[in-house]
C-alpha cells in the first residue's frame, strides 16, 4: 500500500490558514478492498488527519505518525510534496504506483467575510483544494488509463459545496467547483472503467472539528438542521469512502454522497 501525505512549503509560514494533513491511501486493487485486514489499515490512516494551526507542528506531528503507522504496516510508503508546485508533483507521483484506488482528501481553510476576501485567499485555497486534485488525479488516471484495469477515486467534499456558510465564500466556493469536477471526471474517465464520485460530509470531529465547534453557540444552531442530533465521526466518513473505492458501488459513478445525518435535506 502506497500512502503519500502532501505539504505545502510555504505552511511555516501561514500559521492562520487552518490545514488538514492528507492521508491518501491509493491501493492495489488485487488486494481485495474488504479484506480485515486492508480494511483496519485504510481506516486507521483515513482516522489520522491532524488539523494544525502551526505548519512546524503539522511537520512534526506528520513525521511522528509515519514512523508510528509504518512499524504496524512496513508496506506503507510516504510520500511528501508541495502540492501546490505543479512540476515538484509530477516528478513525485511518477515514481509511485501503479494506483488503482485514490482518496483525494488533502484541503485547507480560511475563514473570512465576503468583502474581506484577498486575492492570496483565493489562490491558496482553489490551489489546494481544487488545483491539486485536478493534478494528482490526472497523474493516477492516466496510469488507470494505460494499465486498462480500471479503478476508483473519491473526492473528499463537503455539505459546503451545496449550502451557503457565513465566512465560508472561498470554501464553498471550491467545495462546489470540487462537486462539479467531480462530474466531469466521471463522464470523461468512465469510459476508461475509471469511477469517480465524492463524499459530502458534514462537520466531522476530528481534531479540527472539535477545536472549531467546541462552543455551544456556534455548534447549535447547525446541530439542530442535523435530524439525526449530531455531527459525524470520522468512521462514519471512512465507511462511504470504503464504499465508494469497493467494488461494492461498481455502478456509481459521479455521484455527490452527502454524510450530513439529513443537513441537506431539510
Amino acid at each position: 500500500m502506497v500512502t503519500a501525505l502532501p505539504f505545502l512549503k510555504d505552511q511555516r509560514r501561514n500559521p492562520n490558514y487552518v490545514y488538514q494533513c492528507q492521508t491518501l491511501a491509493p491501493c492495489s486493487k488485487s488486494q481485495k478492498p474488504f479484506s480485515s485486514a486492508k480494511d483496519q489499515r485504510v481506516r486507521s490512516l483515513a482516522s489520522r488527519s491532524h488539523p494544525i494551526h502551526n505548519g512546524q507542528e503539522l511537520f512534526e506531528s506528520s513525521c511522528r505518525q509515519l514512523a508510528h503507522w509504518k512499524t504496524k504496516c512496513p508496506s506503507i510508503i510516504p510520500v511528501c510534496v508541495d502540492l501546490a508546485d505543479w512540476e515538484a508533483t509530477e516528478a513525485t507521483l511518477q515514481d509511485v504506483g501503479p494506483i488503482d484506488l485514490l482518496v483525494n482528501n488533502a484541503g485547507c481553510s480560511s475563514l473570512q467575510p465576503f468583502l474581506e476576501v484577498t486575492p492570496d485567499q483565493f489562490d491558496r485555497l482553489f490551489n489546494v483544494n481544487v488545483k491539486a486534485v485536478v493534478h494528482v488525479s490526472q497523474v493516477v488516471a492516466r496510469g488507470m488509463k494505460a494499465r486498462g484495469s480500471g479503478g476508483s477515486i473519491v473526492n473528499v467534499s463537503s455539505q459546503a459545496s451545496k449550502c451557503a456558510l457565513r465566512d465560508h465564500a472561498m470554501y464553498c466556493a471550491t467545495k462546489g467547483a470540487l462537486d462539479m469536477l467531480t462530474k466531469v471526471m466521471a463522464l470523461e474517465l468512465g469510459p476508461h472503467q475509471i469511477r469517480v464520485n465524492s463524499v459530502n460530509p458534514t462537520v466531522v470531529m476530528t481534531e479540527m472539528g472539535r477545536m472549531a465547534w467546541s462552543d455551544p453557540d456556534k455548534a447549535n444552531p447547525v446541530l439542530s438542521r442535523v435530524p439525526l442530533g449530531r455531527f459525524a465521526e470520522v468512521d462514519d466518513v471512512v465507511n462511504s469512502v470504503l464504499f465508494l473505492l469497493s467494488d461494492k458501488s461498481n455502478m456509481t459513478n459521479g455521484v455527490t454522497l452527502p454524510v450530513d445525518g439529513g443537513f441537506l435535506a431539510c
